[in-house]
Parts: C-alpha cells; sequence; structure tokens
C-alpha cells in the first residue's frame, strides 16, 4: 500500500482502512448474507471514532445507529430491533464493563463486542467473562470487527427465533386444560397411559383422550418432544419410576 499506511482486507469485500479511518469501501449484500438487513449499535463517546466505526459498517451493508453513551442507547425507542453492538470501555459516566457486567438485569441480550484503546488482559478477560462476543482494540481493524460482527449477528438471529419458538409453546401451552397440564407433566416422564391413569385417578382409555389432544394442541409427534417442550417451557418433570 506504499507509504500512506493503509491496509486493505478482504472478506468478501476490498475495505481500506487507516487509523481506523475508512478510505475507499465496496461490498454487496445480498438476502441470503447473515448479516443482511442487520443494524448495528455503536456506542462511542469519540464522534470520530464513532464516524469511522459507522463508515466501515455500512462499507459492509449494515444499518448503523451510533450513541455517545449507554445512557442514549438505552432511551433509544428501537433498540429491540438492534441485532448487536459495538461497545467502548471508556465511556462517561458509566464504563462499558460496567453496563456490560449489569446488562442481564436491564433485559438487553444483544451480543455485545466490546472494544479499547488502552486494553490489558484483565480487561479483557472481565469483558469475555461478562458475555462479550469478541474484545478488540483501537484502532480497530476491518476483517477483525466484520468477522466478530457476523457472529454477534449470527448469534442474535438464532436468539430471535428460539425467543419465538418459545412464545410460540407458551401460547400452545396456554391452550391445555389442566387436566391435559397433568397428563402432559406425566406422559413426559415415560410414564405409560396405564401409570398415567393410576396416577392421576381416571381411565386409561381417558387418558389416552387427553394425551392424543395434548399432543395435536403442541404439535409434537413424540414423548421426546414433550421432554424438550418442557425444558423450553420450563415445565418441572417429577422424577421417573
Amino acid at each position: 500500500m506504499g507509504s500512506s499506511g493503509a491496509s486493505c482486507v478482504n472478506l468478501g469485500a476490498r475495505v481500506c482502512v487507516s487509523s481506523c479511518r475508512v478510505v475507499r469501501c465496496r461490498f454487496a449484500v445480498t438476502d441470503r448474507s447473515p448479516t443482511s438487513a442487520a443494524i448495528v449499535a455503536v456506542i462511542d463517546d469519540d464522534k470520530g471514532i464513532r464516524e469511522a466505526l459507522d463508515g466501515m459498517l455500512r462499507s459492509a451493508g449494515l444499518s448503523v445507529v451510533c450513541f455517545a453513551s449507554t445512557h442514549e442507547y438505552l432511551a433509544h425507542p428501537d433498540r429491540a430491533q438492534i441485532h448487536c453492538i459495538v461497545l467502548d470501555v471508556h465511556l462517561p459516566e458509566r464504563s462499558g464493563l460496567d453496563f456490560l457486567d449489569s446488562v442481564a438485569q436491564m433485559d438487553v441480550t444483544t451480543p455485545i463486542i466490546v472494544i479499547s484503546g488502552f486494553a490489558d488482559i484483565p480487561m479483557s478477560v472481565r469483558a469475555m467473562k461478562a458475555g462479550a462476543v469478541e474484545f478488540l482494540t483501537k484502532p480497530v481493524r476491518a476483517m477483525d470487527l466484520l468477522a466478530a460482527v457476523e457472529v454477534a449477528i449470527t448469534r442474535d438471529r438464532a436468539l430471535r427465533s428460539l425467543r419465538s419458538m418459545v412464545s410460540e409453546l407458551k401460547a400452545s401451552y396456554e391452550t391445555l386444560t389442566v387436566r391435559e397440564r397433568e397428563v402432559f407433566v406425566h406422559v413426559a416422564t415415560g410414564m405409560m397411559n396405564k401409570q398415567v391413569a393410576a396416577a392421576i385417578g381416571i381411565s386409561e382409555a381417558t387418558v389416552k383422550l387427553h394425551r392424543g389432544t395434548l399432543m395435536r394442541k403442541m404439535r409434537a409427534n413424540s414423548v421426546a418432544d414433550l421432554v424438550r417442550m418442557a425444558d423450553r417451557l420450563g415445565v418441572d418433570l417429577p422424577p421417573s419410576g
């Protein structure tokens, strides 16, 4: 790259960066891309860094929203739509690491990538233990950032898919009658119809009726399906046998 000090990396894109500034980029995102239509939040109190990261991420076809503090981010009305957060450690009022430590209590499940210009091993260990997807040092290389963002977005979409599935399971579970839920629990422990009937004091024929109905309502094809559903719903199953 000559004496310009810029370096080019290839990540399905040609991105030239120098001192964390985007010089030139070209990237095409398709509907099949893991990062297609994704929104990334950048939280950094340095306007120059925010602008540089904004340009770097937009060069990869991502939508970006920038904030100067975690307070601004938390006040954002559409933050539930954000798929990934790029978070600076050194922020005014509240550090990025303190924010990362408390995200669970604030109902923030968005994957977070931590960046810092003054990193050390204890800091990076703390960030990773708190659940950060990656810890990067400034100046951030485009290749490293985009790779971490792709991992974070993939994780976020998996979490969204799981939450959607659990929500559908809860809706189905709510349609079960009290007796059907009782049969659900016993069947999921591996009991035969005759055993369930004896346990709850009804006829085996009635158990078969309830079992067929609850399997249909829950869209379950096997006892194994019911066991997995019970686990995802947090339904307590008594010890089998």
